[in-house]
């Protein structure tokens, strides 16, 4: 489809792209391990693709084919879940004697495969604050550092780094990029235009836009980096199903409309929730107020329906009375679906601490993370000002 359409509408309408056997709206399912060739001569031929189920049929090349279009890449490859993307990705690019340098504001789980997995094959992480310069963050590295791992926001706390000058100074030493960018969900940012090198999401989250799968993908644009995320993920037989990739390429209809009903309705809760007196800061970088915001304002079409909140003086017992009060919240990990949720995550920075990670946590009260989907803003209001109200109560 010609490029002189909007993202959205190419996304939209891009089922027109298929063949003209094709003529339902969506695509189809198709599920198949053993696939036919025509003639004894072509088994051997590794041009002639897919030759096997696990490489994908119709449904998964087409996903690739629509979430090319989304992060502007030339190849991207599917995997079972956003972290088994991230994990393929840091595989490829690192060996014995390798050193990395991540972000300390990372998803938890990051951390902890560097940390265990990629220790004891001989690899080497180091960790700078989200904060950091670009300068910064390159006085970590060395001749041996082959990787950086950014995330802007960061999870949790939604720190916020210049990518792009990181990308650019990476990109002179050589050193290759991957950013987690989950959060921007390939709309609200775009990595590869950045400068970075492998562009990660869950799609699980946005673009699932449901909360019924798990799936992951990894985006590139560089032939020879391709070549060796596909090397990796054909050496650790890596699959995501038909079936998950069909609820992910519906999801990619409805995206920027979702995304931007959650942010606008995220950002109108954070707005109200900086004026509450319960309430310390506000943690979302779509506000005025939050450190990085002109950073954010650069790089960024806009936000997502995520953020935090401190509350003032309260421990765990307190964030525990705050979310059994809610109502409309469900009360659950992960984001991106149609559903408001909430958590607390003291826990979460505890066990950070226990890795390792010194930053963000100076945080002095209950810390509540909000994903805001797609309810009435003013409903959801409401619900949180009366279990505010036993927060009160709880704390004194």
């Amino acid at each position: 489809m010609s490029k002189s359409v909007s993202e959205r509408t190419r996304l939209t309408s891009a089922t027109y792209d298929l063949a003209p056997s094709h003529r339902a709206v969506n695509v189809g399912v198709e599920r198949g391990s053993t696939v036919l060739y025509a003639c004894a001569e072509d088994l051997y031929d590794d041009r002639i693709q897919p030759g096997y189920g696990i490489e994908g049929l119709s449904t998964q090349r087409e996903l690739m084919r629509l979430m090319c279009e989304l992060e502007g890449a030339t190849d991207v490859f599917l995997l079972p879940t956003g972290l088994s993307a991230l994990t393929l990705a840091i595989t490829a690019c690192l060996k014995a004697g390798d050193e990395v340098v991540c972000v300390n504001s990372c998803y938890g789980p990051i951390r902890r495969f560097l940390q265990t997995q990629m220790a004891r094959f001989g690899v080497t992480a180091r960790y700078y604050d989200a904060g950091a310069s670009a300068d910064e963050v390159m006085a970590l590295t060395n001749d041996k550092t082959a990787l950086i791992i950014v995330e802007s926001p960061g999870s949790l706390t939604f720190d916020i780094q210049d990518i792009p000058a990181i990308a650019k100074a990476a990109k002179a030493r050589g050193i290759l990029t991957l950013c987690d960018n989950t959060y921007g969900a390939g709309v609200l940012f775009k990595p590869l235009d950045h400068g970075i090198d492998m562009s990660m999401q869950a799609l699980t989250k946005y673009v699932g836009g449901h909360s019924d799968i798990l799936i992951g993908t990894v985006a590139v644009k560089d032939k020879a980096l391709a070549k060796r995320l596909d090397d990796t993920s054909r050496a650790f037989s890596f699959f995501t199903s038909a079936d998950e990739s069909y609820l992910a390429i519906r999801g990619l209809r409805t995206l920027h409309l979702r995304l931007e009903q959650s942010g606008k309705s995220g950002l109108e809760l954070a707005r109200w929730l900086e004026g509450h007196d319960l309430v310390d800061r506000v943690l979302h970088p779509g506000l005025e107020s939050f450190p990085g915001h002109d950073l954010f304002k650069r790089d960024f079409t806009g936000s997502n329906g995520l953020f935090s909140v401190v509350l003032k003086g309260g421990n765990i017992a307190a964030s525990c009375a705050f979310l059994n009060a809610l109502k409309l919240f469900g009360l659950g990990f992960s984001w991106g679906g149609f559903e408001s949720l909430a958590i607390h995550f003291e826990p979460q920075l505890m066990g950070r601490a226990k890795l390792g990670q010194s930053q963000n946590l100076a945080y002095e009260g209950s810390l509540i993370r909000f994903y805001v989907g797609l309810e009435d803003p003013a409903d959801l209001k409401a619900d949180i000002a009366q279990a505010l109200e036993v927060y009160r109560a709880a704390i004194g």
